[in-house]
């Protein structure tokens, strides 16, 4: 370990100061005389002074004190942290006060010292979580500040106190995700710095106070390492996730030990490492899990969301009552006083409910229960028996009023006086109730009662709630109240009234007679006798499923139409496409201006209700477009000028992209201003035919007026510009293009003089024909063509000048005049020789070939003279059309305004990395897969328009032969390649936009007049193709990636650099970095070549150093590119407790690289995102947002929406990118507002970092627990108090999976996930503490949207097995016989099975957002197209997928990170692959409901008709084929007759693969078969006995069926089950038996087949459960055997619909077509990749 990293006594050479050249992050704090931009900045001195400012305090007795030394220096050398540390938090520190203070307004008087009132703020937000730990312990805080007294020494105080945390939290590691653990060494640390500033003298040695730790890294070694090694044996304990939550503690746990008091006499200070909580929870006196139990079970969802199915079952009971009078609307029934009296027993139900809740708390936690928490022990049997008590209560009561009644024979006065006794009761009973719907009403009540910590509100809340130290005052405003209140009341009554009338009511008649029914024939044993109980259970049982799930439906339909409403008031989707942008645009100059330009506003003006209001009226005008802004424009040539400069900004960036072609730049692009052209010069695409349409009108009004004619022009603002611009344009070129001292100049000049004064009289129609306007504007295209052209004919231009000179002069002007008067007026030559066709003849004289300004103007002028389309197809990419639309519509959206860029706040982004790819290698690009296909090849036909533009760059670089792309221009081709996938480099050039962005507006910012005139002016003359080669000619690869060589960086004057990097640092988090580097891996050298060419990233990585005794050290490194030195430089070594990784590891990756963040805020950004350039601009206006008040908070997270952008690649991408979409836009948006329960999802959101840092992170990250990390952190922000927001005028980037493997295997992780969540104590919290409603709106939109999907897929089984029932013991034959209201029952059950299974309401969110932003008829058109490509199978498809991975992980668990490909799928994939994958989660369900359908068909007597058969069953088989079909309609060629063939050989192969130990799933079924069983190993006995129940259906099943044998001749029912066993061993033997001895028929054969299977099956499953105990016995193998005879079974089954329509001729090319449909429509040439014929060119 090198000396640089260790100090004190013993570590050699003393610590001298800093040497000048040590390598620096962001600025070189240690020395502050240093050459940097940042450095000129007072604010940053004055902090950096601040620090300085030791003074009077007492030197640390050990190492040297230099002078040069400061503050955390200081603290380092008495607590003993790190120097790199110490070095981390210098710049940290410095960076945000000068920050903060550079954001005063107004600014302070003295600008040279730091500002008292920045450093309070800063430590009261920074210390507000410990102050409020503090008081809720009822600890005094060691903050010992007087917020009276301002004297020079609390400034140092404050800046110690801050400097003290942010070393402790630098340091912590892990320990980072447990705050009040910091909170708590904090305290003590704080404690012993008052000491040692107060002088205290130790008792024991009479010396000055000296901390109880300190020396050389004592801080790591002694407070850090022993609770980070608890930490880690806890996780060793955990079995690497597998044993049950409840066996270990996580990071929660061991946090939530510093929620009670307990923790101070427990561990004590200095820590006892002695103390309980080191010990493991496998040791004896071990502390067990804190705060809660996470218990793997479905009842975790009553658990935490009691509230909701309380209201559910009490409807469902009262509602039954009611119904069951059979009246026609409830309250007719509801006035007889029987009907009354019924509805109580709702309370006893009600009670029962609260006595099960108890029981389930007990039965959770009591591992909580230790001697330290018995009061949680009391409270559990407390609560359990006062709910059994109420339960007695009322049913005593009930049953008096009713025995009182039958004695009385009617209703008098004793029962009632027993009623209204039962009711008081039940007062008392719903009393808490009340109190809280009082608290609900009246809100900062309930925020008040909960923030403050008085022991007599703990008392009064003891009963009803643990105290916890989160979750405490989430009452929201009474506005927002107010809002998702009338939201929910609304869902609610829909949902009951429509329960009530189309659910229960229709149940009734059939439930009443088939209860009556007498004469039922069973056809087998009668379970319940006498009555039909359990065919009246069965079919009930699908209607309550639906019952219970139909709020999600409703949920989804008035969230679609209020997010739309929503998103209407917020102005989204005004601008959908380049025509609303053309008739908006010269509002678009002002509305830049208004929103991304500082207005320079007088201090006191700001934010008073005046400037509000005139904000309010500004943006009305820009958005109706009243006023003339373009006047305005022309009139203030400043914010032309900027507003070109920004618009031109984009236009380039669009084309560095490749996006648009050189000539569509030219067509997009606002010229600077040249030619003394006297208007603005609008882009061309506006202008386009404008011209045309101009002289037509001056045809057709040949007799009119000037005045007349120039009114009827002006209406249009572009024709004015076009007329006035191809004027002057036409004057200046025809002078340039003649010799100055020609006589034909001088005679040129006249005319025009003569034209001009005859338009400024106003006599211009009177002087001139305008007949002959057409001859003159075919002569003007004839000459602009001729000088357009690569070889110009001097000839050919003279005929054309002589030809306009004779139109002038003969048939334009009135009066004729004769040679004599021209000659007078100057418009003849005086030389009568040069009439004789010699004129302009030698005057011609054409610019240089190079004058590239001049010949780009005459592109442009010939645009305008000729272009008669209408141009609505510029430019043609429609990601280009699309992200212009966009950023044109946000401008005219509600946005903050902009601050200036040194007033903005600081933020920056982190990027999680680990292995994925950085940059395509040329390999990667080249390789063909088995198709023949190329990466490089189908980026090529998918962005056909793209290459075209990127071939047409290149050559303009300096490209000669198209295959020197493969040499010369290696790196570009595989940077273009990446920018299209989803790669490192494609996120870091996203991201580095902002760096670019901040850059131009800070130059925008102090620019003046004269520097933007004058850039202006350069740029115009750079010009965009001769100017930039030169510039940058020294490496050709360099100039197209180094982001900042864009034209304006010419104009830079070095301080904008300054100011970005003090506002903006991206850090990349490449956990693996050092260990790529050391082996060379070419992903480290990508990695660096993308910090050499961006200079604001920093890459952070964990560095493992081996030391001597094979031990390993662990540190965080931060490194940059240093561009003086040309190599890679280290920046800081933060030494680490161990190993990184213990829980989850994304969120270790990011929480380790979260120190070296800077900034107010953080965004969190995936490796799969992208950012745009024209989104980055408005990013000072979005951190503005934090200024705001959301409801009562200021946000915490701002939700930003993101752009997925992988819709394009294939149908099913587009299926999915479309869902996605409409949930991070419609979706966020409601849950923002109004129902404010907008979590953290997706990962563009900004956090407020500061916030976050002191309460946990942005993620949380205990084992297996927080799967889906980053949606902890929502959960986390709302129980603390937070404000999560959601804002739709920026937009990131985003791409999702792109195959169906792909997609599946993420929505197994989302699955999973949720399942996790299902579990955790954040999900149970919140659907506690938060108020009903809200609870609603949390449990809809995470957890419950996957419970209610199983609830669809349940629902389907419920119904086919009771139908099955009734129709196998035949109390459907004797129900038909004698009503048809059973048709009715079955018609209710339809009716809502319709519903669901066309996926509709995942549909309609879909639909109305893309109406939204689309327009109305392209969002049909687009949901018919979608349905066409047969999106609803698959939906239906991932509604499976959801299903099987969410109950598989409540009920097993065996959740796991899935890394999801990212590449791009067009390769087949293999029948066993996809068998592999589906088998257990779709084909092996789909065959059991195949197989009910069929068996129902055969012996149901209802489905002898047809038609009621179909309606019955139509959406169970579309489920069942959607289940088997859906892998193979969504893989490329999955029909093609040879593969499916060599498929199916593969297959086999691996199914009797006999490899050895070490084959992979891949290879071998076996293999295969025991992972997919895995999660059963890990489940607890809960989860086998309901595996084992739930298997016993398919028992059922046969036993149905053998009764239906016509073996059942015979009388006695044992036979049958021997025979039965003996079928299946000697079936041949027993079949010529029983045709001896009993009326058996070669049906029965089939019959019989079809019980045994199910059987055998089942017996399998039920194996698996049992295989700790079968494992050892000879059975085991018969029952592998028997199992992959099953599974070959099945995948014969599913192979067979493949095989028949891969045999069906024309069924491929049709499935190609509907899986590449938007491909193809956009001319692709797909089928060569599909089939893999390489066009011969290629």
């Amino acid at each position: 370990m090198s000396l640089r990293y260790r100090h004190g006594p013993q570590s050699g050479p003393p610590r001298t100061a800093p040497p000048e050249d040590e390598p620096y992050n962001i600025i070189p704090v240690h020395n502050l005389l240093a050459d940097h931009p940042s450095l000129r900045f007072p604010e940053v001195r004055a902090a950096a002074a601040a620090l300085r400012a030791v003074g009077d305090l007492r030197k640390p007795p050990y190492g040297q004190w230099h002078p040069a030394m400061d503050l955390l220096d200081w603290l380092s050398l008495f607590f003993g942290f790190q120097h790199g540390n110490v070095k981390n938090q210098r710049e940290h520190l410095v960076l945000h006060l000068a920050n903060a203070q550079m954001r005063l307004t107004p600014p302070p008087d003295n600008i040279d010292t730091l500002d008292a009132g920045v450093l309070r703020r800063f430590r009261r937000k920074l210390l507000k979580n410990y102050t409020s730990w503090c008081s809720y312990l009822g600890k005094k805080s060691n903050i010992w500040i007087s917020d009276s007294s301002r004297s020079n020494s609390d400034h140092r105080r404050e800046l110690l106190y801050v400097g003290l945390y942010l070393l402790i939290w630098g340091e912590s590691a892990n320990l980072r995700f447990m705050p009040e653990c910091i909170c708590y060494i904090f305290h003590h640390m704080a404690m012993e710095l008052n000491k040692i500033l107060e002088d205290y003298i130790d008792e024991n040695t009479g010396q000055p106070v000296m901390p109880s730790i300190s020396g050389d890294n004592a801080f790591l070694d002694r407070v850090v390492k022993p609770i980070y090694e608890t930490v880690k044996a806890e996780v060793e304990s955990s079995k690497n996730g597998t044993a049950p939550h409840s066996a270990w503690r996580n990071y929660d746990d061991l946090n939530e030990y510093f929620w009670s008091r307990r923790c101070f006499q427990k561990l004590k200070w200095p820590i006892d490492v002695g103390s309980n909580y080191f010990v493991t929870s496998s040791g004896s006196k071990h502390i067990g899990k804190t705060g809660f139990v996470e218990q793997r079970s479905f009842w975790n969802l009553y658990r935490s969301f009691d509230r909701l199915w309380v209201m559910l079952f009490l409807f469902l009971q009262a509602a039954i009552i009611v119904a069951w009078e059979g009246k026609e609307y409830p309250w007719q029934a509801l006035t007889i006083r029987d009907v009354q009296v019924k509805v109580l027993t709702v309370f006893i139900t009600w009670s029962g409910m609260r006595f099960l809740q108890s029981l389930l708390d007990a039965g959770m936690q009591y591992s909580r229960i230790s001697r330290e928490t018995l009061g949680l022990g009391v409270r559990m049997v407390l609560k359990a028996v006062v709910a059994a008590a109420w339960i007695v209560i009322f049913a005593v009561c009930y049953g008096r009023i009713w025995t009182q009644r039958n004695r009385d024979r009617r209703w008098t006065g004793e029962p009632d006086r027993r009623v209204v006794l039962f009711l008081q009761i039940a007062f008392v009973f719903v009393l808490p109730e009340l109190l809280a719907l009082a608290l609900f009403v009246i809100p900062w009540i309930r925020n008040f009662i909960e923030g403050t910590n008085w022991k007599i509100f703990y008392l009064l809340s003891w009963w009803f709630q643990s105290k916890s130290f989160v979750g405490r005052g989430l009452r929201e405003g009474l506005v927002d109240n107010v809002k998702y209140t009338l939201f929910w009341v609304l869902v609610l009554t829909t949902k009951f009234a429509f329960s009530y009338f189309l659910q229960i009511k229709p149940m009734i008649k059939p439930t009443k007679q088939l209860l009556d029914l007498e004469t039922v024939k069973y056809e087998w044993h009668e379970i319940f006798g006498g009555s039909n109980k359990l065919a009246v259970g069965l079919l009930w049982l699908p209607v309550v499923f639906i019952y219970l799930m139909d709020i999600q439906i409703w949920y989804s339909i008035y969230s679609s139409f209020v997010g739309a409403g929503v998103g209407l008031f917020q102005h989204l989707g005004e601008i959908r496409n380049i025509q609303q942008l053309r008739l908006r645009f010269q509002f678009f100059a002002s509305a830049i201006q208004f929103n991304l330009m500082p207005e320079e506003q007088l201090l006191n003006a700001r934010g008073t209700f005046r400037s509000k209001f005139n904000d309010a009226i500004h943006r009305l005008k820009l958005r109706y477009g009243l006023g003339r802004p373009y006047r305005k424009l022309e009139s203030n040539q400043v914010e032309a000028h900027k507003f070109a400069l920004i618009w031109n900004e984009i236009i380039t960036i669009f084309r560095e992209e490749d996006i648009i072609s050189d000539r569509e730049v030219e067509l997009l692009e606002l010229p600077q201003n040249s030619w003394n052209v006297r208007v603005i010069r609008w882009p061309c695409f506006l202008l386009c035919n404008e011209l045309l349409l101009a002289l037509s009108q001056a045809k057709e009004l040949v007799d009119a007026p000037d005045k007349w004619l120039w009114y009827k022009i002006c209406k249009n603002e572009y024709r004015r510009c076009a007329v006035i611009e191809a004027y002057d344009s036409i004057k200046h070129m025809m002078l340039e293009i003649l010799n100055v001292q020609s006589e034909e100049h001088s005679i040129l000049t006249v005319l025009f003089q003569e034209i001009d004064h005859s338009i400024e009289i106003e006599k211009f129609t009177r002087t001139f024909k305008m007949t002959a306007l057409p001859q003159i504007h075919m002569k003007l295209i004839k000459l602009v063509e001729i000088l357009n052209k690569p070889k110009k004919d001097v000839n050919q231009v003279v005929n054309t000048l002589q030809a306009l000179y004779e139109i002038a002069v003969r048939d334009f002007i009135k009066d004729k005049r004769t040679i004599e008067q021209l000659r007078e007026d100057g418009l003849a030559p005086r030389d009568p020789a040069a009439m004789a066709g010699l004129l302009f003849e030698n005057a011609v004289k054409l610019p240089d070939l190079s004058d590239e300004k001049f010949y780009r103007q005459v592109r442009r002028l010939h645009t305008i003279l000729t272009s008669r389309d209408s141009m609505q197809t510029i430019p043609v990419n429609l990601e280009a059309r699309r992200r212009i639309a966009f950023f044109s519509n946000s401008l005219f959206m509600n946005m903050p305004h902009a601050p200036q860029v040194e007033k903005m706040m600081a933020f920056s982004v982190l990027t999680p990395y680990y292995n994925e790819e950085v940059l395509y290698s040329k390999e990667q690009l080249r390789t063909e897969n088995e198709d023949g296909i190329s990466i490089l090849y189908y980026l090529q036909t998918i962005y056909d328009d793209e290459w075209k533009n990127f071939m047409e760059r290149m050559r303009r670089e300096g490209m000669v032969k198209d295959d020197e792309i493969w040499t010369t221009k290696m790196r570009d081709l595989r940077l273009w390649a990446s920018y299209r996938g989803q790669t490192l480099s494609r996120t870091v050039r996203g991201m580095m936009y902002y760096y670019r962005a901040l850059k131009m507006l800070a130059f925008l910012d102090s620019a003046s007049e004269m520097d933007i005139r004058e850039g202006a002016r350069e740029l115009g003359s750079m010009g965009r193709d001769g100017g930039l080669d030169s510039f940058n000619s020294e490496s050709p690869s360099s100039r197209s990636l180094s982001r900042a060589s864009s034209s304006l960086g010419l104009l830079f004057k070095g301080h904008e650099q300054g100011t970005t990097l003090m506002k903006y640092t991206y850090v990349v988090a490449c956990q693996i970095y050092g260990a790529q580097k050391a082996k060379k891996d070419p992903h480290a050298e990508e990695i660096l070549y993308l910090m050499k060419h961006n200079e604001a990233l920093r890459v952070a990585y964990v560095d493992e150093v081996s030391t001597t005794r094979d031990e390993t050290e662990y540190y965080s490194v931060l490194v940059k590119y240093d561009q003086q030195l040309q190599k890679e430089v280290e920046i800081y070594r933060v030494k680490l407790p161990g190993p990184l990784k213990l829980g989850e590891g994304k969120p270790e990756n990011q929480n380790h690289a979260l120190i070296f963040t800077r900034g107010d805020a953080v965004q969190t950004i995936d490796m799969n995102q992208d950012n745009y350039f024209e989104e980055a601009l408005k990013m000072r206006n979005l951190l503005e947002e934090y200024r705001h008040y959301y409801g009562i908070r200021k946000p915490t997270i701002l939700g930003v929406r993101e752009h997925i952008f992988t819709g394009s690649v294939s149908s099913l991408a587009w299926f999915m990118s479309a869902q996605e979409t409409s949930f991070v836009t419609l979706g966020q948006r409601v849950l923002a507002n109004p129902l404010k329960i907008r979590m953290h999802y997706g990962h563009p959101d900004v956090f407020d970092r500061f916030w976050f840092l002191t309460r946990g992170g942005i993620s949380k990250a205990s084992r297996v627990i927080n799967i889906s990390e980053d949606i902890f952190a929502g959960f986390n922000c709302t129980l603390r108090g937070g404000n999560v927001t959601h804002h739709e005028y920026i937009q990131v980037g985003k791409g999702r999976d792109v195959g169906l493997n792909q997609i599946s295997m993420f929505e197994a992780k989302v699955a999973s996930g949720n399942g996790e969540q299902v579990l955790s104590r954040d999900v149970y919290r919140l659907g506690h503490r938060l108020d009903f409603f809200r609870m609603l709106s949390f449990f809809y939109t995470t957890v419950g949207f996957f419970f209610n999907t199983m609830m669809v897929i349940l629902t389907v089984y419920a119904f086919l097995w009771g139908r099955l029932y009734l129709a196998l013991s035949g109390v459907e034959k004797s129900a038909l016989s004698n009503s048809s209201s059973n048709n009715k029952a079955l018609g209710a059950i339809l009716n809502q099975q319709f519903i669901i299974q066309l996926g509709l309401f995942t549909a309609l969110p879909m639909i109305v957002e893309n109406s939204l932003e689309h327009g109305f008829l392209q969002a049909i058109w687009d949901f018919l197209t979608m349905q066409l490509q047969l999106s609803s199978v698959f939906y239906t498809f991932s509604m499976g997928t959801r299903t099987h991975f969410f109950g598989r992980t409540v009920l097993h668990g065996g959740a796991k990170y899935r890394a999801t490909g990212r590449g791009f799928v067009v390769q087949h994939k293999s029948f066993a692959e996809n068998y592999r994958l589906y088998a257990r989660s779709h084909f092996i369900k789909a065959t059991e409901l195949g197989l009910i359908l069929t068996v129902y068909a055969s012996h149901s007597p209802i489905a002898k008709d047809t038609f009621v058969y179909i309606a019955m069953t139509i959406s169970s088989w579309f489920l069942v084929l959607s289940w088997i079909l859906a892998p193979f309609v969504f893989n490329p060629s999955g029909f093609d007759w040879l593969k499916t063939v060599y498929d199916f050989d593969e297959f086999m192969n691996w199914i009797w693969y006999r490899g050895g130990v070490f084959a992979k799933a891949e290879q071998s079924w076996e293999r295969w078969w025991y992972e997919e069983q895995d999660h059963l190993r890990t489940t607890g006995l809960w989860g086998k006995l309901l595996e084992i129940i739930l298997d016993l259906r398919f028992f059922f099943f046969q036993y149905g069926i053998v009764y239906q044998l016509g073996i059942a001749a015979a009388k006695d029912h044992i036979y049958f089950r021997l025979v039965q066993f003996l079928v299946i061993i000697l079936a041949i033997l027993v079949i010529i038996a029983l045709l001896e001895f009993t009326d058996f028929k070669f049906i029965d054969i089939f019959t019989s087949l079809l019980a045994f299977i199910p059987t055998g099956w089942g017996l399998i499953l039920i194996a698996q459960v049992l295989r700790p105990f079968l494992q050892s016995t000879r059975l085991w193998d018969s029952v592998v055997s028997v199992a992959r005879l099953y599974d070959i079974l099945f995948g014969v089954i599913v192979m067979a619909p493949v095989a028949f329509l891969s045999w069906m001729p024309g069924f491929q090319s049709m499935q190609t077509r509907i899986l590449f449909n938007e491909a193809f429509s956009r001319g692709l040439r797909i089928f060569q990749i599909v089939t893999g014929k390489k066009s011969s060119d290629s």
